[in-house]
């Protein structure tokens, strides 16, 4: 019984060997995972054959050992701390960089509504790009499993895209309040002695007779006197005379050692000596602004009006009168999408009203009074209303046709410019292509055209519908930003902001082709005595009365919403 028992008691004793061996290969197996709290069983590894005949206890061994090494595990752990922290502080990084793109979002799309140029559907389209891009820079972040490198590279990317629209947006809606809401003319008062005085200031001129004359620009001349005055801190000798002309030549006799005159008027002394420029030199600028009475409201570009387009003939500030050399009436009406150009020359003799008295003068004599006078003359002429006025000088000409990339215009002759012009340039008979210069040597000459200034009045237009035509392509209008920063020295108008962004937003929402018809006021050359030059007879053209007519008829029909045949077409 005793064998018996002690053979049980041996095989039992085996058997709790065997557990206790059992349980600690299964302790061994399995590992502790931090992000769980609880051990997990380790998978499986298969081995192969050759594994099973190659691997020795010794290495079993060892490896148990390591895994069971308290010291090893804690690096294993530090080593996953580590890494968490560093995947929590690139995804701080990147939401960071969303919020950035968020707010410069907000920033561009504040600045696109001020600039007020997109139709409600291209702004809302606007607004969905954005926040598709803001959708994607967040999902690169806060989805990302890694680092999200890409997606900050490109969150990166579009906030330096939006920062720098935003500021280009914000710089040309400043450019464009600078050329819209003009109500101001510069009359600018000189002093100006002969060339070969030794007064180079007008300290230096307190002991001179002043000349002076009251006939044109009395008011003016009356202002520049008091500030002349109070700046001497004196009483000055004044010798007055009936006329400009009058005036000069007193100057030139040595009767007066100076004279006191608007600087627009120096080119009225010029038709009469020509060499008036280089025989004095001008000691003393005093500028006298006055504001023009405009009366137009943002209805006033939802029905036919009509716009004064100015071309003058000075470099210097915009607002600065001077003759006008360039005058153009457009006729718009926006709802048949017709434009009549009306082109009436430089020399037009005609009364300008409230400035001559009735006496006739030369239509760009008009210009040295004021754009508004300009406008009042040729409503007078035209017997109708114009509502707004363009100004452009000279270098701003070259600005807009090389914002534009150029122009292509049509020629009804084949001549060459000569340099009076500005530049010597060949134009072909049909169409050519100008840059800034070319085009503006193309509307100054005059001297190389069988009919003078109606030959350069019928070019004027041409490059007049060519800008339209080109600035009425959806492209040009949406790359409207462009035009206005690069002129924005050179242009101004009357048109207010809202009104000119009324009329880009319906035109990128209809895309309407416009209809371009030109006419020319036709007269006869003469010549005659000028209200503006005194008794000095000088070369003028008499309107004729039947051309007149007719244009007067043109615009009735473009304002009765008519479509003039023979009209060219933008499209």
């Amino acid at each position: 019984m005793r064998s018996i028992n002690n053979s049980r008691e041996v095989s039992r004793r085996a058997k709790g060997k065997n557990r206790y061996a059992y349980e600690e290969d299964r302790r061994s197996a399995r590992y502790y995972d931090d992000e769980e709290d609880y051990y997990r069983e380790r998978p499986k590894k298969k081995s192969s054959s050759n594994d099973k005949k190659k691997r020795r206890p010794e290495e079993d061994y060892q490896n148990i050992r390591k895994r069971s090494d308290p010291e090893n595990n804690k690096n294993r752990k530090n080593k996953r701390r580590r890494g968490r922290k560093k995947n929590r502080v690139s995804r701080t990084i990147g939401i960071i960089l969303a919020i950035i793109q968020f707010i410069l979002s907000v920033v561009l799309a504040v600045n696109v509504m001020l600039f007020n140029v997109l139709t409600s559907t291209y702004f809302l389209v606007l607004i969905g790009v954005l926040l598709i891009l803001l959708g994607i820079t967040l999902l690169t972040q806060i989805a990302a499993k890694g680092k999200g490198i890409g997606g900050k590279i490109f969150c990166i990317l579009i906030c330096i895209i939006l920062g720098v629209g935003s500021f280009y947006i914000g710089k040309v809606n400043n450019a464009f309040q600078k050329i819209t809401g003009s109500n101001k003319k510069t009359s600018s008062m000189v002093v100006a002695v002969k060339a070969d005085d030794n007064a180079d200031t007008l300290s230096a001129a307190a002991g001179y007779t002043f000349g002076v004359q009251y006939a044109t620009g009395g008011d003016q001349t009356k202002s520049a006197v008091k500030q002349i005055e109070k700046e001497l801190g004196q009483n000055i000798t004044l010798q007055e005379y009936s006329n400009l002309g009058e005036e000069a030549q007193a100057l030139y006799d040595g009767e007066v050692d100076a004279i006191i005159y608007n600087s627009a008027y120096s080119n009225i002394i010029k038709e009469q000596y020509s060499t008036f420029t280089k025989d004095t030199k001008v000691i003393y600028k005093h500028n006298i602004v006055v504001e023009i009475e405009s009366d137009t409201s943002d209805e006033s570009v939802t029905k036919p009006f009509a716009v004064y387009l100015s071309g003058i003939d000075t470099n210097g500030d915009i607002t600065e009168q001077g003759r006008s050399d360039v005058n153009i009436v457009a006729v718009v009406n926006p709802t048949s999408h017709q434009v009549l150009l009306i082109t009436t020359p430089r020399d037009y003799y005609v009364p300008i009203p409230g400035v001559s008295g009735g006496q006739d003068d030369k239509l760009t004599h008009a210009g040295i009074y004021g754009v508004d006078v300009s406008m009042q003359t040729l409503e007078a002429l035209y017997d109708t209303n114009i509502e707004f006025f363009g100004r452009v000088n000279f270098t701003s000409m070259t600005s807009v046709v090389d914002a534009l990339g150029g122009l292509d215009v049509e020629s009804d002759l084949e001549f060459d410019t000569g340099w009076e012009s500005g530049a010597e340039i060949h134009v072909n008979e049909g169409m050519n292509h100008f840059d800034g210069i070319s085009a503006l040597a193309f509307c100054r000459e005059r001297q190389a055209l069988p009919d003078g200034d109606n030959g350069r009045g019928v070019h004027q237009q041409a490059v007049i519908t060519a800008i339209i035509k080109k600035m009425m392509s959806p492209a040009m209008l949406r790359g409207a930003s462009d035009i206005i920063e690069s002129v924005s020295d050179g242009v101004d108008t009357n048109f207010t902001s809202s009104q000119i962004q009324s009329l880009i937003k319906t035109q990128l929402r209809t895309n309407a082709k416009w209809n371009i018809y030109s006419v020319a006021a036709d007269g006869t050359g003469g010549t005659d005595i000028c209200y503006s030059s005194g008794n000095e007879e000088l070369y003028v053209t008499y309107p004729d009365e039947d051309s007149v007519a007719e244009i007067i008829g043109l615009i009735k029909k473009v304002k009765d919403g008519e479509i003039i045949e023979g009209s060219v077409s933008t499209e």
